[in-house]
C-alpha cells in the first residue's frame, strides 16, 4: 500500500511525461497548420459527402484546430448538419494527444472506428434532415483557427521566416524542452523503484519515451528557428499558456484520485460488473463541452482498469471544446448535435461490450 507521498509523487511524474508529450504533440502540429499556410485545413467545399468526410477528417485530426474550422464553416452554412456532427462524433480533442501518447495502437484503431461511425452519422442525418425539417443554421465565424497575416507570406518559403529575438518565451520554450529530453532519455518521469500500484505502468514501453525524445528533437530545432511571430503566439499563447495549465491539473488531478480510490476500493472489480453502467456515465459526461473529463476514462483505459466498449462510448460523445463556439452561438445546434453524438455513443458502446461479452 502506498502512502500519501508516494501517490502524490507517482501521479507528478506520470503528469509531467504526460503533459510533456502532449504538448510536443501539439507543437508539431501547429507547426504543421502554419507551415502550410493554412491550406492543411482548407478545401473543404464540395458534394455533400466530400463535406461530411472532410469534415470528420479535421474532427479526426488531435487538437481542436480542425473541429474550431469545422464550427467555422457550418457557421457560414459552407458544410452542412450532418458534417457538423460527422466531425464532432470523429473528435476526442486535447486527449486523442493524451491517447496517441499512451497506447498510440489502440488509440488508431479507436479513432478509425469513431471517424467510420462520425461519416455514417453524417450521411443519414442529411439524408434524413430535410424530412425532419433539420435546416443549417446562420452563426458567425467562431474565429479560432489561429492563422495570422504574418504567418501566410512565409509558408511557400519553407519555414516561419521572419524575426527572431531571444525573447524570455523563446528561451523557456528552449529551456524546458531540452531539461525534457534528457528527462525522458535518463527515464527520470518513469516508475520509481517501487513496485507500481494501482496498474498505472501509464509508459512502460522504454522505446516510446525514446522516440517522443526524438520527436523533442524537432521541436527544439522549432523553439531555435521559429519567427518571434510564430514562437510567442501559436506555441506560447495557444499552446503554452493555454493548454498546459488545463492538461497538467486534470491529469495531476485525475490521477491523484484514481490513486487514492484505488488504495480503498477494487475499482477494477466493480466496473468489470458495471459496464452498462459505465457506458451510460461515458456518455452523459461525454455531453461536456470541455476537455478533461473524458481524461478519466483514458487514464483507466491505459491502467488496463477500463473495458474498451467503455472508452468509444466516451470518445464518440465527447468532442472536447470543439463544440464551444458552437453552443455559444446557438444552443439549439448544440444540443441537437450533441443528442446525435449521444445517440450513437450508446448504439455503439453497447454493441461492442455485446460483441466483446
Amino acid at each position: 500500500m502506498l502512502s500519501i507521498p508516494d501517490i502524490l509523487l507517482e501521479a507528478l511524474r506520470a503528469a509531467v511525461l504526460i503533459t510533456g508529450l502532449v504538448v510536443i504533440m501539439m507543437m508539431m502540429i501547429e507547426s504543421l497548420n502554419i507551415g502550410s499556410g493554412g491550406r492543411f485545413f482548407q478545401r473543404l467545399q464540395g458534394s455533400r459527402f466530400g463535406q461530411i468526410v472532410v469534415s470528420a477528417l479535421l474532427g479526426w485530426i488531435p487538437g481542436c484546430m480542425g473541429g474550431f474550422a469545422s464550427v467555422s464553416l457550418f457557421s457560414h452554412g459552407m458544410i452542412s448538419f450532418g458534417a457538423l456532427v460527422a466531425m464532432l462524433i470523429a473528435t476526442a480533442g486535447d486527449e486523442a494527444f493524451v491517447m496517441l501518447t499512451l497506447f498510440p495502437g489502440k488509440a488508431l484503431l479507436i479513432s478509425g472506428l469513431t471517424l467510420a461511425v462520425g461519416i455514417l452519422a453524417g450521411v443519414l442525418i442529411d439524408y434524413v434532415a430535410p424530412r425532419l425539417g433539420i435546416k443549417p443554421f446562420a452563426l458567425k465565424a467562431c474565429g479560432e483557427m489561429h492563422l495570422h497575416e504574418e504567418d501566410v507570406p512565409h509558408a511557400h518559403e519553407g519555414g516561419h521566416k521572419h524575426k527572431r529575438s531571444f525573447s524570455w518565451k523563446r528561451a523557456i520554450l528552449f529551456g524546458g524542452t531540452a531539461i525534457y529530453i534528457v528527462a525522458l532519455a535518463l527515464g527520470l518521469l518513469g516508475e520509481g523503484d517501487e513496485e507500481p500500484s494501482h496498474g498505472f505502468n501509464l509508459l512502460s514501453e522504454e522505446w516510446m519515451n525514446l522516440v517522443f525524445a526524438g520527436l523533442s528533437v524537432v521541436m527544439l530545432g522549432v523553439a531555435v528557428f521559429g519567427s518571434d511571430h510564430f514562437v510567442e503566439e501559436h506555441l506560447w499563447h495557444h499552446v503554452i499558456a493555454r493548454h498546459v495549465p488545463k492538461i497538467f491539473a486534470w491529469t495531476f488531478g485525475v490521477l491523484v484520485l484514481l490513486g487514492f480510490v484505488t488504495e480503498i476500493f477494487d475499482i477494477e472489480g466493480w466496473i468489470s460488473a458495471n459496464v452498462p453502467l459505465m457506458i451510460l456515465l461515458a456518455t452523459l459526461i461525454g455531453i461536456i463541452p470541455e476537455s478533461g473529463p473524458h481524461l478519466i476514462f483514458v487514464t483507466l483505459f491505459a491502467s488496463g482498469v477500463l473495458p474498451a466498449p467503455v472508452l468509444i462510448a466516451s470518445c464518440i460523445s465527447q468532442d472536447g471544446h470543439a463544440s464551444l463556439p458552437l453552443l455559444a452561438e446557438s444552443k439549439g445546434a448544440f444540443l441537437r448535435a450533441k443528442a446525435v453524438n449521444c445517440v450513437a455513443a450508446l448504439i455503439v458502446g453497447f454493441a461492442s461490450w455485446a460483441l466483446l461479452m
